[in-house]
């Protein structure tokens, strides 16, 4: 493989040249976590995990943590006492 030179835009950007690009499978989007070296900086391209099943996820072990606190009648009356109170 032929080594390009490649030139940071004053933006910071790189450009990987395109036979890279094509022998390692790159698309728009891909996500690199940079890793300082001496000398230069290695990318490494990571995979995000999937956005929906996460936020899924997130979203059960948060449910979960709100039944375990059972509000009462009580505790509205309490609240919105308080908030009238605070608004006064």
């Amino acid at each position: 493989m032929e080594t390009d030179l490649v030139k940071m835009s004053p933006k910071g950007q790189l450009v990987v040249p395109q036979d890279i690009r094509i022998d390692e499978g790159f698309t728009p989007g891909d996500r690199f976590v940079p890793f300082p070296v001496k000398g230069g900086i290695l990318f490494k391209k990571v995979e995000i995990p999937d956005v929906k099943a996460e936020f899924q996820k997130l979203s059960k072990e948060i449910e979960k943590q709100f039944k375990k606190q059972r509000v009462t009648l009580d505790d509205v009356n309490e609240a919105v006492a308080w908030a009238r109170r605070k608004s006064s």
